[in-house]
C-alpha cells in the first residue's frame, strides 16, 4: 500500500466495535469518513432512549454518523457508495449487508470476527466458546461476501481461555486484538492470500437467550462454571430460591471457583457455607462463589446471603 490515506467507512454497534474503532482511528493512514451503527433504541426500566458505544465515540471524533434500519432503500446503498471508501470495516454491526453493500468498497469490504472461523460463525462466539468449555478461541479477520461469516480468512490469531475468564475479560482482550488486526490486514492487504474456510469445521454460535442462565445443579461443577462465566455479564446465570411458602425469587451468580468434592450428602442445588464462600452441591464437586444478587435486592456476599435468605448463622 502507498502512503496516501486510505477512506474508510466503519460499520458496528456496540462497545467491541468501539475498540476496534479506536484502532482504526489511531491508523495512521486512516481517514474514517463515515461510520454507521443501529438506530438508537430504549433501554433500561425507564426506557431512556440510548445510543451506542460506537456512536459515542464518532460523536468525540466529529464524524459523520449514518443510523439506517436497513440497506433495503436504494438511497441507502447510494449514500454509502457517495462516500467512495476504499475499505468497508464491520465489527458487531448487528445488520446482515446484501451484495450490493459489500461490491462498494474499492478494495475490500472487512469482516472482524470474534472466534476461529469457521467455528461459531453467528452471533454469541465469546460466549459460547466459554460455555461449551473451549481452551482456544481468537480472532479471524476475513473478507465480506454475502452469507453469515462465510467469506475468506486473511488474518488469524489464537487467543487462550484460561479457566477463570468470563466474557466480560475475554471480550476486552479480543476487541483489543481485533483492533490491532484489522489494521494489519488493511496495511498489508495486496501481500495476504485469502484462504477459504473449510466448511467440514462450520459451528454457530446463536443469540443468548435469558432463559439460558437457569443454572441445572445436576451437571458438573466445571459445566456450572462454564455456564456461569459465559454468560457473565449478560444475560447471567440464576437459580430459584424458595423460603419456606414465601414466594420464589431469582438469584444471579457472579462468576466462582470449582471446589473441591462433595463432603456431606447434599442433593444438587443445596447450599453450605464453606469459609467465606457459599458451595453449590453439584453431580461431582462444589460450585463456590463469592457474591450473588437476589432480584429487586443489592449485591450479596455469600455470607449475607446464607445468613439472610437461609437464617443459618447466630
Amino acid at each position: 500500500m502507498d502512503e496516501k490515506k486510505k477512506k474508510i467507512v466503519f460499520m458496528g454497534t456496540p462497545e467491541f466495535a468501539a475498540i476496534v474503532l479506536s484502532y482504526v482511528l489511531k491508523w495512521s493512514k486512516a481517514n474514517v469518513v463515515g461510520v454507521y451503527t443501529q438506530p438508537d433504541k430504549p433501554c433500561g426500566r425507564g426506557k431512556q432512549i440510548k445510543c451506542s458505544a460506537v456512536k459515542d465515540l464518532a460523536l468525540k471524533h466529529n464524524l459523520p454518523i449514518f443510523q439506517p434500519a436497513s440497506f433495503k432503500q436504494p438511497e441507502s446503498v447510494a449514500r454509502l457508495q457517495e462516500l467512495e471508501p476504499d475499505f468497508l470495516v464491520v465489527a458487531a454491526y448487528g445488520l446482515i449487508l446484501p451484495a450490493q453493500i459489500l461490491a462498494v468498497p474499492k478494495i475490500a469490504p472487512l469482516n472482524v470476527h470474534a472466534s476461529l472461523l469457521p467455528k461459531y460463525r453467528g452471533a454469541a462466539p465469546i460466549q459460547r466458546a466459554i460455555l461449551n468449555g473451549e481452551k482456544v478461541t481468537g480472532i479471524t479477520i476475513m473478507q465480506m461476501e454475502p452469507g453469515m461469516d462465510t467469506g475468506p480468512i486473511l488474518l488469524q490469531k489464537a487467543v487462550a481461555i484460561g479457566l477463570e475468564d468470563t466474557a466480560a475479560s475475554l471480550h476486552n482482550e479480543l476487541a483489543h486484538l481485533g483492533g490491532e488486526m484489522v489494521v494489519e490486514a488493511m496495511e498489508k492487504f495486496h501481500s495476504l492470500r485469502p484462504v477459504l474456510q473449510d466448511p467440514d469445521r462450520v459451528s454457530y454460535a446463536p443469540k443468548l437467550s435469558k432463559e439460558e442462565g437457569l443454572i441445572d445443579f445436576n451437571r458438573s461443577a466445571l459445566e456450572v462454571h462454564n455456564q456461569v462465566r459465559g454468560l457473565f455479564p449478560w444475560p447471567g446465570a440464576f437459580f430459584y430460591f424458595q423460603k419456606n411458602n414465601s414466594k420464589q425469587i431469582k438469584v444471579n451468580l457472579y462468576p466462582g471457583q470449582i471446589g473441591p468434592q462433595l463432603d456431606s450428602v447434599l442433593s444438587p442445588g443445596q447450599m453450605e457455607l464453606k469459609g467465606n464462600l457459599l458451595g453449590f452441591a453439584c453431580k461431582d464437586r462444589y460450585y463456590l462463589v463469592e457474591k450473588l444478587k437476589p432480584a429487586n435486592s443489592k449485591e450479596m456476599t455469600a455470607r449475607e446471603f446464607y445468613c439472610g435468605f437461609l437464617s443459618k448463622c447466630r
